[in-house]
């Protein structure tokens, strides 16, 4: 039924509309200039007035264009009067035209329906009432008093299903783009073929490339369930050239068999292509498995090689079993806490800044509390292993009671910078997350600083003098105390930077080291006592085998698996990967 409003403003764009034949003016002298004469000039009159007049005829289809379309803004009323009858199928068919309509008016019926302030007339008449009691007509466009006869449109749960549904897919319009992509990501669930037109005037106005290709997938998602096979078969052909594993369980419902033993899709062609489309669904998936398996197991292995480095130091080269370094990392991690907490404070505008501080705060704090319990305590029990163990688990044991006492037992949440938030997708579903990528480069820029220190640096020299021949260098005038105390301070140090990369991957409690240091000594000891490249190769290794490992046996048995096969390979190879060279050895 078409509305008064509507017919008299298309009679008035056809009386005012062009004439296509041009009636000849009798009185030339009305467009003269008053300077201009007779003859020749004729002709530049007529050029000059051409363009106004075509101006003028556009402008005026224009204002004609924008009043036709204001006037058919509001909604048919035989779309909206299905919404206050009795029938569940056409009440959601009438939901989904007027979402296929992308209006205001539209989102505001939905809305209304969906919070249950839409109300119909015994006439069918449908309104959206507000708590002041006025009337929202979205048939006219018009607010009057609510009639004494409207009563409430109740909505039962498919209906709100649908509701829910079509208010999802108006997302799809907004000029937001994240928002236009989770809208059809979400859509990607559940598409449905009444949706299509919604989905098709998007996917026609969509001019983001990935958004558009997920939009594709709906639109395709939706044909699986067309009733033309050819149509499905179409869809399943489309959904082939995708790479995304949500797709997986609506093609495998069409091989589904129902109770009687008949398939759930009955076209054998359609059957035919989502095997099809499954196996090379699959072949990807497996790609996608193997490649996130891969660079899970490096950036694990780069958390391992940063909380074994400092190990590496303190017992490799210095023969010390210290059972306080995992505290030293949870010692890192509360300093980035603390640096975190200073800039929310102090200057929240940089707070992405506050980890730039934190490295180096992390390796001075936990460098100095190295250094404190090697003056202390450790420097007396050199030479007596046994002894080291169990000094430093009671010194474990009071640094956990300490962060206990000053930060309280619940864990504390170190957000990341923003540059470090989110990830890169590859393979079509693999999210690589920037703090891991960052992390993965942080450790190989710290293997290098360590290396640069040992190897180009008047202190690296004295640690390897001490290391092989600790009476030798004694004797040339190197001051061994002092140099064991820098280097424990140095392993020490480097734990700290290995809390500050635990910090990014999760929350930080009192007991944040405990998980990490058996697997710092596997590291160490796998990779040769001592041995910079041996704990490189280690650490990375490991981290590769144990998450091969955990999708097959579980992460306990993977574990288990790891320790024994460590402790098979040093019965048959005492020394590690990488033997340790020098006159102590012998």
């Amino acid at each position: 039924m078409m509305r008064s409003r509507p017919r008299a403003l298309q009679g008035d764009a056809r009386g005012a509309g062009p004439t296509t034949t041009k009636k000849p003016h009798t009185d030339r002298s009305v467009f003269r200039h008053p300077l201009s004469v007779p003859g020749p000039c004729a002709s530049q009159r007529n050029t000059i007035m051409k363009p106004a007049i075509q101006f003028l005829r556009v402008l005026l289809a224009t204002w004609l264009c924008a009043h036709a379309l204001a006037a058919s803004a509001a909604i048919d009323p035989a779309l909206l009067k299905p919404l206050g009858g009795d029938d569940p199928d056409a009440r959601i068919a009438a939901v989904n035209q007027i979402a296929a309509l992308a209006t205001d008016d539209a989102v505001r019926v939905l809305k209304a329906l969906n919070s249950e302030a839409l109300y119909a007339t015994p006439g069918g008449q449908v309104l959206i009432v507000d708590d002041a009691g006025n009337a929202f007509d979205p048939a006219t466009d018009k607010t009057a008093p609510a009639p004494d006869d409207a009563e409430g449109i109740t909505i039962n749960n498919r209906l709100r299903g649908a509701v829910d549904g079509a208010l999802s897919g108006l997302k799809l319009l907004s000029a937001n783009r994240d928002e236009r992509m989770a809208a059809a990501i979400d859509l990607l669930k559940s598409a449905d073929p009444a949706q299509l037109p919604l989905i098709q005037k998007a996917l026609a106005k969509e001019n983001d490339a990935q958004v558009k290709d997920i939009l594709q997938q709906v639109q395709a998602t939706a044909n699986l369930h067309a009733p033309d096979p050819v149509t499905r078969r179409a869809a399943v052909k489309t959904l082939a050239e995708t790479t995304n594993a949500a797709l997986k369980p609506a093609l495998e419902q069409l091989l589904a068999k129902n109770p009687d033993g008949s398939y759930a899709e009955a076209d054998e062609g359609v059957r035919i292509e989502a095997v099809r489309t499954l196996a090379a669904l699959d072949r990807h998936l497996s790609i996608v498995d193997f490649a996130g398996k891969l660079f899970y197991g490096i950036s694990l292995g780069s958390v391992l090689l940063l909380a074994a480095l400092g190990l590496a130091i303190t017992f490799g080269l210095m023969g010390i079993i210290n059972m306080a370094h995992g505290e030293l990392l949870m010692i890192g991690a509360y300093t980035t806490y603390v640096c975190q907490m200073v800039f929310r404070k102090f200057f929240p505008g940089a707070i992405d800044a506050y980890l730039v501080v934190a490295l180096p705060a992390a390796f001075i704090v936990a460098a100095a509390v190295g250094i404190a319990l090697e003056r202390l305590v450790i420097r007396w029990l050199y030479g007596r292993p046994l002894e080291t163990l169990l000094c430093t688990w009671g010194i474990s044991l009071m640094l956990m009671q300490g962060v206990r006492s000053i930060f309280g037992a619940q864990n504390v949440e170190v957000a990341n910078p923003s540059w470090m938030s989110g990830g890169v997708t590859v393979l079509g579903s693999l999210v690589l997350s920037y703090n891991r990528i960052v992390i993965v480069f942080f450790a190989l820029f710290v293997v290098l600083a360590v290396w640069l220190i040992l190897n180009k640096t008047r202190l690296g020299l004295f640690v390897r003098a001490v290391t092989q021949n600790r009476r030798m260098a004694s004797c040339v005038g190197v001051s061994t105390g002092r140099i064991d105390m820098m280097t424990f301070g140095l392993g020490c140090g480097i734990a700290g930077l290995g809390g500050v990369a635990l910090s990014q991957l999760g929350n930080v409690g009192p007991d944040l080291g405990q998980g990490y240091i058996v697997d710092s000594f596997m590291v160490v000891v796998l990779g040769g006592v001592g041995q910079l490249a041996g704990t490189v190769i280690a650490a990375f290794g490991l981290g590769e085998v144990n998450k091969f490992l955990e999708p097959v046996a579980g992460a306990v048995l993977a574990k288990i698996a790891i320790l024994v096969f460590i402790i098979v390979f040093i019965q048959k190879r005492p020394q590690g990967l990488f033997a340790l060279k020098g006159r102590s050895v012998e």
